[in-house]
């Protein structure tokens, strides 16, 4: 099983999204296990055994761990992320549990004053002091995330993300899915446990924040201008619909972004081809999508 737990499911998914989810669905024969603290809320396709928990709650980790061999670990941006996560790497190894990929983040050594990237970097260490036998996969920019800036492009005429002039691999949500998907497969169906293993997920191309305004203005036709590198004015807008210590962490983010960016590594494009057997979504066929459903 690829995910949380199942009592005749070899994979377990602590906290998986729905593109990840419908991916091995899609490639697994097993089922996946996926681990919700509110089953009622879940929407998953037939066959999908969900179980209730929650990563401060061992008992309800060691429930989930229960009987599965190759598990997907994904935390999400809170205070505590890194407690949740070494939770439940603890409980896992308890379990017996061998075969992960975790989801973290490109640059998670080199943004070392972003809390939620340093908090993956440290997850990372442990992952690799514990032994375990893993995939490390480090997603650039989602794509994705520029749905929340939609109606200030098309209603206002700019792209506010501090994106900066040094450019983003960024990647689509649904091309980590695939290869979330596959890596889980791979190191479930493997005779003995693969070595530990870091694989940066990036896009086909790098953007800059001008780069992106300009494709938003061909998709649109009329002119979209880049809003500039104001993570200051970037971080008070974030604080009306998240908390403040996101906000500040964002920015923080954006910063990184303007005096490093977020660049490929020679041969990632190629690799990631390669396993997908096909071409890596681009932002414009994004962009394209977004405004054709507006």
């Amino acid at each position: 099983m690829q995910g949380c737990a199942d009592p005749q499911s070899p994979f377990g998914f602590l906290t998986a999204g729905r593109n990840r989810r419908s991916c091995l669905v899609q490639f697994g024969k097993q089922r996946p296990r996926p681990l919700v603290r509110d089953p009622s809320k879940a929407q998953f396709p037939a066959g999908v055994g969900v179980v209730q928990g929650d990563f401060l709650d061992v008992d309800s980790l060691r429930n989930a761990m229960s009987g599965v061999s190759t598990l997907f670990l994904l935390n999400a941006v809170v205070p505590d992320e890194f407690t949740q996560a070494l939770i439940a790497l603890n409980v896992a190894r308890s379990a017996g549990i061998e075969r992960i990929v975790y989801l973290s983040v490109i640059h998670a050594d080199l943004y070392v004053n972003v809390p939620h990237f340093a908090g993956k970097f440290g997850v990372e260490r442990m992952i690799e002091q514990m032994g375990f036998k893993a995939t490390i996969l480090r997603p650039a920019y989602f794509i994705q995330n520029d749905l929340t800036v939609k109606d200030v492009i098309t209603g206002y005429g700019a792209y506010p993300m501090p994106i900066g002039p040094k450019g983003l691999a960024m990647i689509d949500v649904r091309d980590i899915a695939e290869i979330a998907a596959l890596e889980l497969l791979r190191r479930e169906q493997a005779a003995e446990p693969l070595a530990l293993e870091r694989i940066n997920l990036v896009g086909p191309e790098t953007l800059t924040g001008t780069d992106i305004a300009a494709i938003w203005s061909d998709v649109l036709a009329r002119p979209i201008h880049y809003g500039g590198d104001n993570t200051e004015g970037f971080e008070q807008n974030l604080k009306q619909f998240m908390p403040a210590w996101m906000a500040y962490d964002m920015r923080l983010m954006g910063e990184r972004f303007i005096t490093d960016g977020m660049l490929p590594e020679a041969g990632d494009v190629e690799r990631l081809t390669a396993l997908l057997g096909r071409p890596l979504r681009p932002y414009r066929a994004f962009a394209a999508e977004t405004a054709a459903s507006a």
